[in-house]
């Protein structure tokens, strides 16, 4: 059987002990897919409240739903993989994501919506946690840097996804949400090509890479993860201000068009895509918790100023913005993997998840807190999450402790 250009790099390249680059590539590309067809959703609910003369309260189901078993299950999924690997789990996960896009496709009843909702969710739910572990094995040592390419495919497939939405689904009607199951099914050769190499070469990888040695005591560690935790908190909160109320903002403030607040919404959503690719690499060279420090404090000169700026110093603002905030999150996922060895899984998972969804409620509690006092309120009161970034301060510096193997 011919095998496609991504499935073939992963199965040929990544059998040495160095920097898998074709195994790297191909679990970005299909975070890309994934996180593509993970945003289909959301931008299919006016057409879907049109179509099934749906309530806000049912639209809010279908919410919870899809958030609950995209994030609320990863940590659980991690843990198993973690004590139990299962290398072909990767392709299985992305045939739940098929299976909800033709329900989604063809559901004829509110009923089958929510089924779809689930599926597509729990997909995703398996897909996080494993492939930030494939990332990992692949890495050489290079963590943040693996873990940096693997983010970035997904941050172009949250972007891409609401333009499809757009152009194909919403002009040609829910049936042609279908077109996008061969998405999935390309995803699935990718994986279970992904999976041989897996099996074959990533389980003894991960066994013998070597570790920071974290703090044998427990309660610092889990004083490390709370910061963790609450950094992840101030990161996403604001990150769901600017992605979900920006336009509005701008519209409101500045009477610019819809056109023109889009256009502004992309070069932040563009600086966060790069953000997200340079922190890591930052974090291998300088150490995660200097990367964490710097990326969400080091933003927090440039929140205060952005609701005082003018149109112009807006978006020039949002560039450092998108690009210094983004930059933490592979550093924070390096910095826990490093922080509890052999618990990959289930801090992929935690952390994914949390961020999903974190983004989630943060976008709810802000559009009812604007609802009372105004966006522009909104933005002044977020500017100061930043913060929070000082508690990263306390977090052990885990590069001046010596490494270790796996057991």
């Amino acid at each position: 059987m011919t095998r496609s250009p991504p499935a073939a790099a992963a199965s040929t390249l990544g059998t040495a002990g160095g920097t898998a680059i074709g195994i790297l590539a191909a679990i970005s590309f299909c975070h890309l897919l994934n996180d593509m067809m993970q945003s289909l959703l959301p931008a299919l609910y006016p057409m879907l409240k049109s179509s099934y003369r749906l309530s806000f309260t049912q639209i809010g189901l279908l919410t919870f739903t899809f958030q609950f078993t995209a994030s609320l299950l990863q940590p659980l999924v991690g843990v198993f993989a973690d004590k139990s690997p299962r290398p072909y789990s990767l392709a299985a996960g992305m045939g739940f994501t098929l299976v909800g896009l033709l329900l989604l496709a063809f559901a004829n009843g509110y009923a089958l919506l929510l089924l779809a909702a689930a599926l597509v969710g729990t997909g995703s739910s398996v897909f996080h946690p494993e492939s930030s572990r494939v990332a990992r094995m692949a890495s050489g040592g290079k963590h943040g840097l693996a873990q940096s390419v693997f983010q970035v495919g997904g941050n172009l497939g949250s972007s891409a996804g609401p333009l499809l939405a757009a152009f194909i689904v919403l002009p040609r009607g829910q049936s042609s949400v279908v077109w996008f199951s061969g998405a999935a099914l390309l995803g699935m050769v990718v994986l279970f090509n992904v999976g041989h190499w897996y099996k074959a070469h990533g389980i003894a990888r991960l066994a013998r890479a070597p570790l920071r040695a974290a703090g044998t005591q427990r309660r610092h560690v889990a004083a490390a993860l709370t910061v963790l935790l609450m950094l992840v908190f101030s990161k996403y909160v604001y990150l769901a201000s600017i992605s979900s109320y920006y336009t509005f903002y701008l519209i409101d403030h500045f009477q610019v068009s819809v056109r023109s607040s889009q256009l502004h919404l992309f070069v932040f959503l563009a600086s966060a895509a790069i953000g997200g690719m340079i922190g890591g690499p930052l974090g291998d060279r300088l150490g995660s918790k200097y990367i964490i420090w710097v990326s969400i404090l080091g933003v927090l000169p440039f929140t205060l100023l952005l609701p005082h700026a003018n149109l112009f110093w807006t978006g020039v603002l949002t560039v450092p913005i998108g690009l210094i905030l983004a930059s933490a999150f592979p550093a924070i996922v390096v910095y826990a993997q490093d922080l509890l060895p052999g618990r990959t899984g289930m801090v992929a998972g935690l952390f994914f998840g949390l961020a999903f969804g974190m983004g989630s409620v943060g976008a709810a509690v802000l559009g009812t807190l604007a609802d009372h006092v105004g966006i522009n309120l909104v933005y002044q009161i977020c500017a100061f999450l930043p913060l929070i970034g000082l508690l990263a301060g306390f977090l052990p510096d885990l590069h001046k402790q010596p490494l270790r193997h796996a057991a």
